[in-house]
């Protein structure tokens, strides 16, 4: 995937932007993109239809998030997780 770098990002854009990060629980890369791609998706020609699929997507992960509770202990879970989780990549516990 490609990276892309911002300059002269105004200080308040920047604060928003993390605040509408911690909001939705995303990292700020993730939030950038995700308002991108909404933002690409207002754009004439899109289907209302494609849309509402997306919106909806949306409102159902975030009802769901935060709400999933393991029978394991944090620590036993968080172990489970990082084993299987594919090589090449490092979890700090």
């Amino acid at each position: 995937m490609a990276a892309l770098t911002l300059k002269n990002l105004p200080d308040e854009l920047l604060r928003e932007l993390r605040a509408a990060a911690e909001h939705d629980r995303r990292s700020l890369n993730q939030q950038v993109i995700h308002l991108l791609d909404t933002a690409l998706r207002a754009v004439p020609g899109r289907t209302a239809a494609r849309r509402a699929e997306v919106d909806a997507q949306v409102a159902a992960w975030r009802q769901l998030a935060g709400r999933w509770q393991s029978d394991e202990d944090r620590a036993t879970e968080a172990r489970r997780i990082a084993a299987r989780r594919s090589a090449g990549r490092k979890v700090a516990l």
